[in-house]
């Protein structure tokens, strides 16, 4: 491991971001349109303006959920005036706008690239919208797609396995809530005095929101209004009220362009414009959920933030801002676990607003941490900022360190890493379970209506195997659930059909 010659430095030199709210689906942009938007805004963050755009060699593009291209790159490019020698499309993940930056990084460093626009964008809002209302999107279609073959870049895997999507667990809106409630019996609260810590964490995200002109959701919210379940904010996985969901739905794009501390002089930009990559890593944890040691810690997460802080030799303490990924709570409160920060620091957890209330554009909500961080490490000369991103499940992660000042970071083939973390311990899975058994964790999911209509379990058999299952159809079990804990009780389970069933004297 050897540090970068101070020529080679990986910074970012402008970000960028882009919004449509209140759109008539008709004459709304689409994602290249938002994707262009942003692009020029970080031209111009640059203090060089579009000439930027001349010395770049690379445009990396992160998946798009609102209109599915083969080739994204090549119309942007186009339409930036851009000719570059490398074009890249990710496959999905919310950890990838991270994982770009920090492969990027790498190549840079070894002089593989110049300068690289990375940028995301999506127009969900404005597609639903045209679905409801019966009009026609104008940029949906194959008029918006380009022909050449793009280097795919992440990991192309499911998130989930057959055994775990049997029985319903398949989306994020499943799933997040299992570690929520794993987490409440490992912080030893009982299920009202764990609502009311959810309430006041979104609070503080919903407060940073509400100051940042890029958000989708503009107005403060009450941690009583956030937790409180009513007709207006209905459970959906329990213990997750709407309000504490990813919002999906929204126009939103953000950009940033990277080069090297060299090349960004040469181009013209100025030594305070510079934003330093001074640490990056990626990891993934036991890929099937079904599969973790536990349901309230990331190993991956842990390790890849202790391996960058200590290779830069910066202590969690002096982190002035950060972005923790926001999809749902239980990923906020895991990463700051990781990190070693109290539940009463009084840093706020992201710099943008989390993806409940600034809005989670599909894979692309931390280029937006990304692009406001730059803002943010610019303000405070000699601060350092820390973006976290994460994939499917508390499954991919990626981790970013910032700073305004120079910094060189040490970039190792990672490989190692991954290999350790493979080598940790998991539970056997049975797919056929039978007998006593003990609840791990569970959630009740809800219908649109606000009534339970699924309850989902993961536990251990008394041989120590690990299952996953569901609730008979008992709706006044399903209510049980809410209001008294089944985490640690002991419960009977069968399989029926191929699938799970859990039952409670």
């Amino acid at each position: 491991m050897e540090r970068q010659s101070a020529d080679n430095l990986p910074v970012l030199i402008g970000g960028g971001q882009a919004v449509q709210r209140d759109c008539d689906p008709a004459e709304s942009s689409g994602p290249l349109e938002l994707m262009a938007k942003a692009a020029r805004e970080a031209a111009g963050d640059s203090g060089v303006g579009e000439a930027v755009f001349e010395g770049i060699d690379t445009v990396a593009v992160v998946h798009v959920l609102s209109c599915d291209y083969h080739d994204p790159v090549s119309p942007l490019a186009h339409e930036l005036g851009i000719h570059p020698r490398s074009a890249i499309y990710s496959y999905i993940g919310g950890d990838t706008p991270q994982a770009l930056v920090n492969a990027l990084a790498r190549r840079i460093a070894a002089g593989e690239v110049g300068a690289a626009l990375l940028v995301g964008a999506e127009a969900l809002n404005s597609l639903r919208k045209g679905h409801r209302q019966g009009s026609q999107v104008p940029w949906v279609g194959d008029r918006n797609d380009g022909d050449a073959k793009p280097e795919r870049f992440g990991d192309s895997r499911l998130g989930s396995n057959d055994l775990e999507m049997r029985h319903g667990l398949q989306l994020p809106i499943h799933i997040y809530p299992l570690f929520e409630n794993a987490l409440r019996a490992h912080y030893g609260r009982d299920i009202a005095e764990h609502q009311r810590a959810l309430g006041w964490l979104c609070e503080n995200l919903a407060a940073q929101a509400a100051g940042n002109p890029f958000s989708w959701f503009k107005e403060p919210r009450t941690s009583e209004e956030i937790a409180s379940a009513s007709e207006a904010n209905r459970y959906v996985g329990f213990p997750y009220t709407k309000l504490m969901n990813a919002m999906m739905t929204v126009d939103q794009g953000a950009a940033v362009i990277m080069t090297s501390a060299a090349r960004a002089r040469a181009m013209g930009v100025d030594e305070s414009r510079l934003v330093y990559v001074a640490g990056a890593e990626s990891a993934y944890d036991h890929w099937w959920v079904s599969e973790r040691a536990d349901y309230h810690s990331s190993p991956a997460a842990r390790t890849i933030f202790e391996h960058v802080l200590e290779s830069a030799g910066v202590s969690v303490e002096q982190l002035s801002f950060l972005d923790l990924y926001s999809c749902f709570p239980s990923a906020v409160q895991i990463l700051r676990d990781s990190l070693g920060i109290d539940a009463g620091d009084d840093r706020p957890l992201t710099v943008t607003g989390g993806l409940a209330y600034h809005g989670g554009a599909g894979n692309n909500y931390s280029m937006h941490a990304i692009a406001t961080m730059i803002s943010k490490l610019r303000d405070n000369p000699g601060s350092y900022g820390l973006v976290s991103a994460m994939g499917w499940y508390l499954t991919k992660h990626a981790v970013g360190l910032y700073s305004s000042e120079q910094a060189r970071p040490v970039f190792t083939e990672g490989r190692a890493i991954q290999e350790s973390l493979d080598s940790l311990a998991r539970p056997v899975v049975i797919e056929e379970p039978r007998g006593n058994c003990v609840v791990e964790t569970y959630t009740v999911m809800h219908d649109r209506e606000g009534a339970p209509e699924k309850g989902i379990v993961i536990g251990r058999l008394q041989s120590g195997e690990r299952f996953v299952a569901n609730t008979v159809d008992d709706r006044a079990l399903l209510e049980e659930l809410e209001t008294r804990d089944p985490i640690g009780r002991e419960a009977v389970v069968t399989t029926h059909n191929g699938a799970g069933l859990v039952s409670f004297d």
